[in-house]
């Protein structure tokens, strides 16, 4: 059976940030992820992770002005030198915080501008690659569906394969959330089997709402099940909207026969 992590930015959310990790480890969760860590000092939230036993396995590249809408800036090329920036932020919380994988999040790009930003995003992903390879790490690249964000440039699985692939770098790899991939494409179980070898991370929700396994449309006792036949020795993120209150909503592992 898969890992599994608990999301801190969605989970136990109706807890200060730095309170989720006592909550996460007391629902049976040995790891954690978070979207962004950047509000807070490394030292605080190692102080979460080693007083609760917890391993962080993912957080993001800074993605730009969140609150201001943005979703990220690697394929945007009046940014370059930001993103730069950003990812050697990122490596000094990873470093700091034992994260072995940090996710990119293209951006936001109208139509008109597609050559420019795919272009754009190639470069910066090699850059980011070859920073994160000298210092042991593993970049992901993460399609997002397009109901949720309009506009997100990379929103498909082949889309980002195709992207990763002509990047070229050992430590890129595609993270694939279950929850985007159904809305945009479907097909989960033989896009996980033909790509496992370029899979670096995973994350579920289910579809619609975004909630815990079992609130929608997803057989995930069927995906568990072929993860497991498929040997992922990878990380499986956490990361829906609690239908309710978290803890309440942790019922889907029993249901799932899944031990933390």
């Amino acid at each position: 059976m898969p890992k599994f992590a608990a999301n801190l930015t969605m989970l136990f959310n109706e807890l200060p940030f730095l309170e989720r990790f006592a909550a996460a480890a007391q629902a049976g969760f040995t790891a954690v992820e978070f979207m962004f860590p950047y509000d807070y000092e490394p030292a605080a939230i190692n102080d979460a992770l080693r007083t609760n036993n917890l391993t962080l396995v993912l957080h993001n590249l800074p993605a730009g002005n969140w609150a201001g809408g943005e979703r990220g800036i690697a394929c945007a090329p009046e940014r370059i030198s930001e993103f730069r920036d950003g990812v050697a932020k990122a490596i000094s919380y990873a470093t700091a915080l034992n994260c072995p994988q940090l996710n990119c999040l293209a951006g936001i790009v109208q139509p008109e501008n597609a050559a420019t930003a795919r272009a754009t995003l190639i470069e910066n992903l090699g850059f980011a690659a070859a920073a994160l390879q000298k210092a042991g790490l593993t970049l992901l690249l993460e399609p997002v569906n397009t109901q949720d964000i309009p506009g997100f440039f990379v929103n498909r699985s082949a889309q980002a394969l195709a992207i990763i692939n002509e990047v070229a770098a050992p430590n890129l790899k595609l993270q694939y959330d279950i929850y985007h991939a159904q809305i945009m494409e479907g097909n989960l179980a033989r896009t996980i089997e033909a790509n496992l070898a370029q899979i670096g991370h995973i994350q579920l929700a289910d579809n619609p709402g975004r909630h815990e396994p079992g609130t929608g449309e997803i057989n995930y006792h069927y995906l568990f099940k072929k993860l497991d036949e498929l040997g992922y020795t990878g990380w499986v993120g956490c990361e829906y909207k609690p239908k309710a209150a978290t803890t309440e909503g942790l019922g889907w592992l029993a249901a799932h026969h899944i031990k933390l």
